[in-house]
C-alpha cells in the first residue's frame, strides 16, 4: 500500500501540510503516517542536564500535536489510514529516516522556529534536498491565516 509522511510541529504551516496530505491520501488510496520530532535544545543547566520533568513536557507536546493530527485526519477523511509517530530526534533527519518505503513527504514550508523572512525553512530545505521519495512543501494560504486567526 502506498504510503504518505507528513511532519507537523503544531505550526499553521505544519497545519496545512497536514491537510494537503489528508487529501492526497484520499486521492491516492495511500496510508497517511503523521510524524512529529522532539529534541531537547542545547543544554543550557549549569549541570549540563535537563530535569526528567522537562524532557516529559517536550515527549508529552509532540504526542499531543500527533493526537490531534491524527483525530483531525478521522475527522476529515475517515476512511484514510492513519497513525501518528513520535520519535526523538532532528526533525528533518526524523522525517528522512521514516521515508525509506513511502512515495510522498509532505512538510510545511516553515515550522514554528526560525525566521518569518524565510521562503524555506530548514527542515522543509533539508528534506527537499535529501529525500528518497517527492516531497511536497506546502505553504499556509491567506485564507487558511484568515480562518486560523
Amino acid at each position: 500500500m502506498k504510503t504518505i509522511i507528513v511532519g507537523v510541529d503544531g505550526s499553521k504551516h505544519a497545519e496545512a501540510a497536514l491537510e494537503f496530505a489528508i487529501e492526497e491520501a484520499a486521492l491516492r488510496g495511500a496510508r497517511l503516517r503523521i510524524v512529529s520530532a522532539w529534541e531537547m535544545p542545547p543544554v543550557i543547566e549549569p549541570m549540563g542536564f535537563y530535569p526528567a520533568e522537562v524532557i516529559e513536557d517536550a515527549r508529552e507536546e509532540a504526542e499531543r500535536i500527533v493526537g490531534e493530527s491524527v483525530a483531525r485526519a478521522k475527522e476529515l477523511q475517515p476512511q484514510v489510514a492513519s497513525e501518528g509517530i513520535v520519535v526523538e530526534g532532528r526533525a528533518a533527519a526524523v522525517l528522512l529516516e521514516q521515508a525509506g518505503r513511502t512515495d510522498l513527504i509532505v512538510v510545511g514550508s516553515r515550522g514554528r522556529g526560525g525566521f518569518a523572512t524565510l521562503l524555506l525553512g530548514s527542515v522543509s530545505q533539508e528534506v527537499v534536498h535529501h529525500a528518497p521519495c517527492p516531497v511536497a512543501v506546502v505553504r499556509q494560504t491567506e485564507m487558511s491565516r484568515d480562518l486560523s486567526d
